[in-house]
């Protein structure tokens, strides 16, 4: 197990502008690492970069646009070896079955999968570089906890993230002859601007900050599978190995009624 951040790294990060992103960020900073902050609000990117104007780069983008990110290539090609890939951008919207919309499921999956791997594209000839020079290189993708139990309502974000957990692991296969780390991180619930909109109760809730802490700290320890709150992925990992017969009858009974049904 390689540790990880124990010199000053080159690391870009997605979805920097809030929540996990951006507490990831600042705890970088403080561990005086040199970044390259992406994001599609170019103002929080520019705050971010006050804090250490000479080690912080900022490259806004919208991780979902192959144009946005072709420009972040050069940036990080001119940024020198780059050692990490933080790829944490992300969204979350729900399915209310009764008014089923496939556009719910398209939106998850084309930014939360489509984007990633449109990052993967950039990411990787930088860190092929890195390793050809004998430095370590690692690809980290942030995915969620969501993918070990069917949760009602999360038909697109659950299945975008199953979809991120896959891809992380094949990675990892196809990238362990170059020697390139493949991480998977699978927060649970994190106070954030996506989760602040969640109408429903949230266990085990960690601030962002705790987040943050703790993806760092797992980086640095060389894990590859970084899960969190372990109390909240355990009972979650416990539930996905039950007969599927008693996973389908419990996350029947959990699901919400519809809005037309609570009215009748």
């Amino acid at each position: 197990m390689s540790k990880r951040l124990d010199t000053v790294s080159n690391i870009w990060i997605t979805g920097a502008s809030s929540g996990i992103g951006e507490s990831v960020t600042r705890a970088l900073i403080r561990g005086r690492h040199r970044l390259i902050v992406t994001g599609r609000r170019v103002e929080p990117l520019d705050q971010l970069k006050t804090l250490a104007p000479e080690r912080v780069a900022t490259a806004a983008a919208d991780t979902t646009s192959k144009g946005d990110l072709q420009s972040i290539a050069a940036t990080l090609e001119s940024f020198g070896e780059l050692n990490m890939a933080i790829l944490n951008a992300g969204t979350c919207e729900y399915l209310d079955v009764a008014h089923y919309s496939s556009d719910v499921i398209e939106k998850n999956i084309h930014t939360n999968v489509v984007g990633t791997a449109r990052c993967v594209e950039i990411a990787l000839p930088a860190l092929r570089r890195t390793r050809a020079k004998g430095q370590p290189a690692t690809l980290v993708i942030v995915g969620s906890s969501a993918w070990w139990f069917p949760f009602g309502r999360a038909e697109g974000y659950g299945a975008s993230k199953a979809a991120l957990a896959y891809f992380a692991q094949s990675l990892r296969a196809d990238l362990a002859a170059e020697g390139i780390d493949v991480v998977l991180v699978s927060p649970g619930f994190v106070k954030t601007p996506l989760t602040d909109r969640n109408d429903f109760p949230m266990p085990f809730l960690v601030t962002a900050e705790d987040a943050a802490e703790r993806i760092v700290s797992g980086l640095a320890k060389g894990h590859n599978e970084i899960a969190f709150p372990k109390r909240f992925t355990w009972i979650l990992k416990c539930l996905g190995a039950l007969p599927q017969s008693l996973i389908d009858r419990m996350a029947a009974s959990m699901a919400r009624k519809s809005s037309s049904e609570q009215d009748t």
